[in-house]
């Protein structure tokens, strides 16, 4: 849902003020190309639960690139995006806006763009938690079995005098397995009852809960050497469990995607390759489903136009910049480009797939490729692979198909990226643990 087609029951506000010491224009500064607040939206927006994104900001290179990304803007006055303004001031005046659109959302869950690898499945369990009560406030944590100590003194230089055991009799040591954890904040989100945060005017109130989050996805981006750690960690951590949505157009690559990347050919230099018989199944089910689907290929061979003909899918061919071509089409078409897929297998494709909202690899891409996906199928190129994407997508419009048709779909400009993360295709390996 959306404000625009009915009440929000749950909105997340992404707080980005254009000023940051520690990291110049951190809110901006990327991670695997897409800035943290992007990826931050990409997050809320993929979550379930979440029914409308906002971004309270002072500056406008932030609005631009949040309104790309699929969210809302908030104005946020100076008086409250300063050094001294606190995350709970721009959350209250951000529903305090809200409010003045006749809009009263239930929950709020806020959301901080520092921390890059959100993994909306964990942004609904707060959700969740809030919305059944089961808890007025609820924050990410990390379970941590650490033994922690404090200075006795605490006029004196952090460790340089006597310590003190914090959470642990210094004279006890259990074992791991024989301690229950204590929990720590990551500061990656807190879903808030919003009657009860207005009147406390503070994230924790009433029933406080945890959600348990994975230690990979806890780093906090406050200082540049943040950042060269979350390049480095985006393999492993940077891919979110998450479903596929319904998706409304799915673009793929040719050779490599149809095909197995290979062709034969004959004594007279004619070209024919192998494709899967059960691809084509797959599109005329994705394109009963109202799927629009589009063959774009660098190569101007017969072969793709034949094939396209066979399956009645639009083609185009010959293109060397796939990029401007995908949302050329997706423009003519009124597909906002993040409910579109694009299927690639090798590094031509990676401009293409960071434009759409699924960038999506076959099973043997390229290195590149794979890393940049945020769905890997299964099965590889001319194996099927097509098929695999479709049924996902059927699949996936399925529940929502009368939600869907009451919404148009207004065309966007999507964000400079595609990479908030990666899943495996239902059922199979996972990029990282749920």
């Amino acid at each position: 849902m959306s404000c625009a087609t009915g009440h929000p029951r749950t909105v997340a506000i992404i707080p980005a003020r254009g000023g940051s010491k520690g990291v110049p224009g951190k809110n901006l500064r990327p991670v695997d190309g897409v800035p943290l607040v992007v990826r931050a939206i990409r997050s809320c927006l993929a979550a379930e639960s979440v029914d409308a994104v906002y971004v309270s900001t002072d500056d406008r290179d932030i609005a631009a690139a949040a309104r790309k990304a699929g969210s809302e803007v908030i104005w946020r006055p100076a008086a409250l995006a300063d050094d001294l303004a606190s995350s709970e001031a721009a959350l209250l005046h951000g529903l305090e806006e809200l409010a003045e659109q006749g809009l009263e959302p239930s929950v709020l869950l806020f959301v901080q763009c520092t921390s890059p690898f959100l993994d909306p499945a964990d942004l609904d369990t707060g959700v969740r938690l809030v919305l059944e009560a089961q808890a007025d406030s609820a924050f990410s944590a990390v379970a941590t079995y650490e033994f922690l100590w404090r200075d006795v003194d605490p006029t004196s230089a952090p460790g340089a005098g006597a310590v003190a055991g914090v959470n642990h009799d210094a004279a006890v040591r259990p074992r791991r397995q024989d301690r229950r954890p204590d929990f720590r904040e990551t500061g990656g989100f807190y879903a808030l009852a919003v009657p009860g945060f207005r009147a406390s005017k503070h994230r924790f109130f009433g029933r406080t809960a945890v959600v348990p989050v994975s230690e990979l996805t806890t780093l906090e981006v406050d200082t540049p050497a943040d950042l060269l750690l979350a390049e480095a960690l985006v393999a492993i951590a940077g891919r979110p469990s998450v479903g596929l949505p319904a998706l409304d157009a799915v673009i793929t690559d040719f050779d490599g995607v149809h095909t197995a990347d290979t062709a034969y050919v004959d004594q007279m230099g004619r070209e024919a390759v192998r494709v899967s018989r059960s691809d084509g199944l797959g599109i005329a089910q994705a394109k009963a489903a109202g799927v629009e689907l589009l063959i774009l290929s660098k190569e101007r061979n017969p072969v793709v136009a034949a094939r396209a003909a066979k399956l009645g899918v639009e083609v185009l061919q010959a293109v060397d910049d796939k990029a401007p071509a995908v949302l050329a089409w997706l423009a003519a078409h009124q597909i906002a480009p993040e409910r579109a897929a694009y299927v690639g297998n090798d590094v031509n494709d990676l401009p293409a797939m960071r434009v759409v909202g699924w960038p999506v690899a076959v099973a043997d891409a390229r290195p590149e490729v794979l890393a940049a996906a945020r769905l890997r199928l299964t099965r590889p190129g001319g194996r099927g692979a097509v098929r695999e994407l479709c049924d996902l997508v059927v699949a996936a419009r399925a529940p929502s198909a009368a939600d869907d048709a009451s919404t148009p779909t207004a065309p966007s400009t999507p964000g400079p990226a595609a990479e908030d993360g990666a899943v495996d295709a239902p059922g199979l390996r996972l990029s990282r643990p749920a």
